[in-house]
């Protein structure tokens, strides 16, 4: 779809909102950089400040945070592999998916934040890095960025694209502009049928739908896991464990009442807490102790002390094997209205998993879970501690889930090559 006149004031009544926000994106830097210092820094990025020669790449890769990052690694690790030619630039929004992207390549690729999406700062950095074609992770449709790329040539993807029922029903209220944003796109790989018909209802052209299925089955398990695991027994001996992974502030509490609970019927129990964000991991540890118990912390201990109770997980990275260290995980953002985190993770490596009723980022994968047997799914804090309990009793039921949830990911591997195969004809040839 070329851009039209309604179009022109679309974006131009969009932009006109953005500028008028401005400041408090600079607020927001702010806020964030008292909780999280690495917003305080390269705000020159966030606004396309750029000096210099251009840039040029080959592929543009945008990855918001964390859990996209790791999603868009096997999609990077394989351009690197089987493409070694190309200049590639990963983006993010975030600090710590700006950390991830840095322990997981290095120097080996070009890495800045992504810029705002006004216009201006959109048109410095296209014209800076110049990408050949921009892979856009799961669900960022900015519409300056987006139709940026269409305007100057630039053929862009989305990989592993997911949108719910809620979204969607978000995405009305700039229908209009939303929908010439998909049309813009070459090609969305869906990570089910129902997010592609989504993507349809949202303004995509069905032939633009390709069913890749979802990247995160082709997780891969962490080199040195086996490793890892002996050490942690070796320190932790025969104790359960249960881990507490990707809380959100509002599930805190609710953490501690249920470990509480546990710690009466398994009263050397260890919980394994490692909260979704970095700002975060004082303040666990702080709620642990004065609930009265003994905490040790991985940056500072390395590995949990005979007399710990609760053991917070403050690295990036290491969460996906340290649930293979722990006989029952909960996945968070599930007992408050986030949607959930990903739980192909600890499904992965071995791990019976217990979640919270809001799953809306993870419908489809949640359900097949579950069909499964490899998935527990609470009502409430209160049933979720109890299937916690349950499980922690339970070695042979604890074994029966652990294998459903390995044989699911092996089943549900192949979105990559799919993936690979969509993008193929728009990577430039050796």
């Amino acid at each position: 779809m070329r851009r039209d006149l309604t179009e022109t004031w679309l974006r131009a009544l969009y932009s006109a909102v953005l500028y008028v926000l401005t400041p408090a994106t600079v607020y927001h830097l702010i806020w964030r950089g008292f909780r999280v210092p690495g917003y305080f820094q390269r705000w020159g990025e966030r606004y396309a400040a750029w000096s210099g020669a251009p840039h040029e790449v080959d592929v543009w890769v945008h990855a918001v945070s964390v859990g996209e990052v790791n999603a868009a690694a096997p999609v990077v690790d394989a351009l690197r592999r089987d493409h070694p030619h190309l200049k590639l630039l990963i983006t993010t929004i975030t600090p710590t998916g700006s950390d991830r992207v840095r322990a997981l390549w290095g120097d080996a690729v070009l890495h800045v934040y992504a810029p705002y999406d006004l216009p201006g700062a959109v048109g410095r950095f296209l014209a800076h890095f110049q990408p050949g074609v921009a892979l856009v992770m799961e669900t960022e449709l900015w519409p300056n960025l987006l139709l940026g790329c269409r305007d100057r040539g630039i053929r862009s993807y989305i990989l592993n694209a997911r949108l719910s029922e809620r979204s969607l029903r978000g995405y009305r209220m700039l229908a209009p502009l939303i929908r010439r944003v998909v049309a813009s796109v070459h090609r969305i790989g869906a990570q089910s049928t129902a997010d592609g018909q989504r993507f349809v209802h949202l303004g995509a052209s069905p032939a633009a739908i390709v069913d890749t299925g979802n990247l995160k089955f082709d997780i891969a398990v962490p080199q040195g896991l086996d490793a890892l695991v002996a050490q942690f027994a070796d320190h932790v001996g025969p104790r359960p464990v249960w881990i507490a992974a990707s809380t959100h502030p509002d599930e805190e509490a609710q953490v501690v009442a249920i470990h509480r609970r546990l710690l009466a019927r398994f009263p050397d129990l260890l919980l394994l807490w490692a909260p979704r964000h970095p700002e975060r991991f004082g303040r666990v540890a702080e709620a642990a102790q004065a609930a009265g118990w003994r905490v040790g912390r991985r940056s500072v201990a390395g590995w949990p002390r005979p007399g710990d109770t609760v053991f917070v997980l403050d690295t990036l990275g290491e969460l996906m094997s340290f649930y293979a260290c722990a006989q029952v995980a909960f996945v968070g953002g599930s007992l408050q209205a986030i949607g959930g985190h990903n739980l192909l993770e600890p499904a992965a490596v071995g791990t019976a998993m217990v979640t919270g009723p809001h799953l809306h980022n993870f419908v489809e994968i949640s359900r097949r879970l579950q069909e499964a047997g490899a998935l527990e799914i609470g009502r409430d804090a209160e049933e979720v501690g109890r299937l916690v309990e349950a499980l922690l009793a339970d070695a042979p039921r604890r074994e029966r889930m652990a294998q459903a949830g390995c044989l699911l990911v092996e089943r549900g591997r192949g979105a990559l090559g799919r993936t690979m195969a969509m993008v193929a004809p728009d990577l430039r040839p050796y």
